[in-house]
């Protein structure tokens, strides 16, 4: 059974409103968001982005695959698709029928490669979605 792909309007290349909203957030976990969101960019030439639901989303065109969040004391790397995502690492959180997110917080240190792979995966994932229409 052929899944409906989840589509955002107004996608764009760079969003210098997703770069204000990164740099609101100062200290620690802006770093922290503003880091992984730029491991999401960094996926391929073809990663759009833009502001949804308030937060930073990355996109292959308007097929949204990752996004970030800051919280008081903790950064949210999310998947859009991220419940059949491959994570031997146990990172993912979440029950929802889709959705799973990675919760980042100052006082527990990070797997960061296993994170960099799990953006790879989502990439990888969102792809082959989209081929497969």
């Amino acid at each position: 059974m052929k899944t409906e792909l989840l589509r955002f309007n107004g996608a764009v290349a760079h969003d210098p409103a997703i770069d204000a909203w990164l740099w609101q957030h100062q200290g620690a976990l802006g770093d922290i968001a503003r880091h992984w969101f730029h491991a999401m960019r960094r996926c391929g030439d073809e990663v759009r982005e833009l502001l949804h639901d308030g937060c930073p989303a990355a996109c292959l065109g308007d097929v949204p695959f990752g996004y970030v969040n800051v919280f008081t004391s903790h950064v949210n790397v999310g998947f859009f698709q991220g419940a059949s995502l491959q994570d031997p690492a146990k990172l993912l959180q979440g029950s929802g029928k889709r959705m799973r997110h990675v919760k980042l917080r100052l006082d527990v240190p990070v797997d960061a490669v296993a994170l960099h792979n799990l953006i790879e995966l989502a990439w990888d994932d969102i792809k082959a979605r989209v081929e497969r229409g």
